[in-house]
């Protein structure tokens, strides 16, 4: 079968399938357990980089295993911090950002992303991305930090000018309340 219309983070990871090649920049805000920052490594070749955030050891010592495995260790700079942090670390233009937020799985469910926090990770984010550069957001309402933070994000993009970027938000329409949303911002 061709094209599948499968879930919010597969339509983030197309979005930036057709972005991202040999000697991209990218920015994983929420390493978890590694795969978006394999995706993106694996996206951004040898040449490129990938820089991933997590507060949390677990989550990334379980990046690092994946990376390693999958032989993508060098390509990729892991930082134990939050993603409100990211200015601290990086100044350079990046062609890409990715969020996946709430908790992570299998982890701790009491541990998630908080709108405080992601909306100056967001903000900061967005100043980060090249001219044509593309920020995802996955977020999951169902659970009460969630839909605090779907919408606030929903207010955020929503009033961003056109001229400076294009904002699409993608919802599951006949999958419930709480299915996950996706937010595709591309720099004008």
């Amino acid at each position: 079968m061709g094209y599948q219309l499968r879930s919010a983070r597969f339509l983030a990871q197309d979005a930036l399938r057709s972005l991202l090649c040999e000697g991209c920049t990218a920015v994983d805000c929420t390493a978890g357990n590694g795969h978006d920052t394999c995706f993106l490594a694996e996206l951004c070749g040898s040449t490129g980089h990938v820089y991933a955030f997590d507060i949390q050891e677990d989550a990334l010592a379980s990046a690092a295993a994946l990376l390693q495995r999958e032989g993508l260790s060098d390509r990729v700079t892991l930082i134990h911090d939050g993603h409100q942090n990211v200015l601290r670390y990086l100044s350079d233009p990046v062609d890409a950002v990715m969020f996946n937020l709430g908790w992570l799985p299998g982890g701790d469910k009491s541990v998630t992303t908080l709108w405080e926090t992601t909306r100056t990770a967001v903000s900061d984010a967005m100043t980060l991305l090249k001219k044509g550069g593309v920020m995802t957001v996955c977020v999951y309402p169902g659970h009460r930090e969630g839909n605090v933070e779907r919408e606030n994000l929903g207010d955020l993009l929503s009033s961003l000018r056109p001229q400076e970027y294009n904002v699409l938000h993608s919802v599951f329409a006949n999958a419930g309340p709480g299915a996950p949303e996706c937010w595709i911002v591309q720099k004008q």
